[in-house]
This record gives C-alpha cells, sequence and structure tokens, in this order.
C-alpha cells in the first residue's frame, strides 16, 4: 500500500514540475522573441538591417548629432573639425573623441573607438565601404529637396535605432505646425525670394533642386528665376542677376562663415544690389550660415531655420 501511495506521489510530482516549466517558458517568450534587429530606411530609399541599441556610436552629420542630443542618446566620437558649430557646441568636451572633419575622416581615431554603428552623411558617401569595414554604418544625410520629409524619415530611424520612438513625436510636431503656419502666410502673401550662397566673393543661386529647397517646397516661397540649374553647389551669378530676377526678399548663407572663417557682409553692399526691391525694403537678410549649411536636419538647427525665415516676413 505503502508502494502504491508513493509512486502515485511520485507521478503527481512529475506533473506539477511538469505544468510549471511551461508556465515559466511560457512567462519568458516575449523576451525570448524580442528582436534586437531593426530595419530602417537610408538616404538612398534602401532599407538597412541594423543592432538595435548600438552602445558606441560615432557620427559624421551634425544634424543627426542633434537629433541625438535632443533624444538623450550618448555618442563617443564625432566629425568636429578644426570648430564644432555652435548649434551643437554641447559636444565640444573631450569626452567626445574628435574623428576629424566631415570631409577628411580619420580612420584610425574612429578604429581606436571600436564603435558599434557608424552614421555617415553626403559628403562621406563615396567612403561608405571604408567605414563599413569598421563597423556597420548608415547613410542618413538630409535631402534639401524634400527637407521635411526626409527629416521626419530620419528621426524616426532614429528612434527606432536607439529605442526612443516615444520621443519621435514630440520631436517632429513642433516643427511640423511651424512649416505648416509659415507655408499659408507665405503663400496667401505670394512672397518671393532669391536663396543665394556666397564664398570667397563668388555667389551661387539655388532652386527647390538643391540643399536650401525647403525655402520654396515646404516654406512656398515661389523662385522669381525658374530656370536656375539643379545643383548641390548651385548656379554661380553676377549682381546683376538680382537686378534681372528682382525678389521681394535675398536670402544669404556665407558659407566662409559657416566653415570657420569670416561672413563678408558687405559682398551684396554694392550698387547693383542696392537697386533690388530686396535691398531697398531691407530684406536682404543673413541667415545663421552653420545651422543652413552645416548642421541643418537636427532638431535645433531647424527650429532655427524656420524662426529666422518667420522673424523675415513679420
Amino acid at each position: 500500500m505503502n508502494k502504491k501511495v508513493a509512486a502515485i506521489m511520485a507521478a503527481l510530482l512529475v506533473v506539477i514540475v511538469g505544468v510549471f516549466s511551461i508556465g515559466m517558458k511560457k512567462e519568458k517568450a516575449p523576451e525570448v522573441a524580442e528582436s534586437t534587429k531593426v530595419t530602417v530606411t537610408d538616404a538612398n530609399g534602401e532599407q538597412v538591417e541594423l543592432n538595435k541599441n548600438p552602445q558606441r556610436v560615432v557620427v559624421f552629420d551634425h544634424g543627426v548629432a542633434d537629433i541625438l542630443h535632443n533624444m538623450d542618446v550618448e555618442i563617443v566620437g564625432l566629425a568636429k573639425g578644426k570648430k564644432l558649430p555652435e548649434v551643437i557646441s554641447y559636444y565640444d568636451d573631450e569626452k567626445y573623441a574628435n574623428v576629424g572633419s566631415l570631409k577628411e575622416p580619420d580612420f584610425e581615431a574612429i578604429k581606436a573607438l571600436n564603435p558599434d554603428l557608424i552614421i555617415i552623411s553626403g559628403r562621406q558617401a563615396e567612403m561608405a565601404e571604408d567605414f563599413e569595414e569598421i563597423a556597420q554604418t548608415v547613410n542618413l544625410a538630409t535631402d534639401g529637396t524634400k527637407y521635411l520629409a526626409s527629416f521626419k524619415s530620419n528621426v524616426e530611424s532614429l528612434g527606432k535605432i536607439f529605442d526612443k520612438e516615444d520621443k519621435v513625436s514630440e520631436l517632429i510636431s513642433g516643427i511640423e505646425k511651424k512649416v505648416a503656419d509659415l507655408n499659408k502666410t507665405i503663400t496667401e502673401k505670394k512672397l518671393n525670394a532669391t536663396t543665394v550662397l556666397t564664398s570667397e566673393g563668388n555667389l551661387s543661386v539655388f532652386s527647390g533642386e538643391s540643399r536650401f529647397g525647403m525655402i520654396y517646397n515646404e516654406l512656398g516661397f515661389a523662385n522669381p528665376d525658374d530656370k536656375i540649374e539643379a545643383s548641390t553647389h548651385g548656379q554661380q551669378v553676377s549682381f546683376e542677376y538680382f537686378l534681372e530676377h528682382d525678389a521681394q526678399y535675398i536670402f544669404v548663407v556665407s558659407k566662409d562663415a559657416a566653415i570657420g572663417g569670416d561672413a563678408d557682409s558687405s559682398v551684396l553692399d554694392n550698387d547693383i544690389v542696392k537697386n533690388t526691391s530686396a535691398y531697398k525694403n531691407g530684406k536682404v537678410i543673413n541667415l545663421n550660415s552653420e545651422a543652413w549649411y552645416l548642421v541643418s536636419g537636427g532638431i535645433d538647427s531647424t527650429n532655427i531655420m524656420l524662426d529666422e525665415i518667420a522673424n523675415a516676413i513679420k
């Protein structure tokens, strides 16, 4: 009789242990199933699979560095060059390694950091394979011809990579509202504008198919010249151009100031330009060159850009 009782008790114990084990497996299943990979869209519109939550990140796009700061994501290194733009001066600290300039990466410095992820931009696109030999690499350059869509895509991609998706809406919504409000005002007033980049005394104008496309495509300014060549570096012009294509606004970006030189505010201060409508009405506007030329695509930089336009059309 005792043997029977013992056998029954043993059988019950096996069943109880089995049920408990199954329960434990069910509880742990979600943790096991959690993905360590994430798929994002890069600057070429291609789907790229990356490891989620990389810990050691090197950045070669100032706009992306701006976004990561606003997402409270730490990085280990970025392209500081000789001087960081004021917009992202919070990275001017020794704990963030200098990995070269935007056009001349220091590959030895990058390797020494043993990164998990390298984020590049258009200026380094041709060197993508060199970066990929060191670590996973993704190009998140902002496309100026469709600025808002490209900016949103990058914020969303970074939210996925660093598990900060809860912050995406918060970071994007305010900027979307500013763009919508500006577009409404600009289109209702039927405003037009010429955008010019000054560099060592040379003048280049830009269309909507350029790095400054947001001025036309999202904000709604008309361009008085619909035949400008679509080019990253713009179309070189003379002073007479501004009389021939007389705009209500002339927005000026100084490349010299953006890359650490001195802005020559007198470039457009001459007798020819003084006869334009923009000059006569005080609408030759010097923009924040660092934000527009070097840090575009960021959170703080985009807010600076939009606020400048808002102030200009008051």
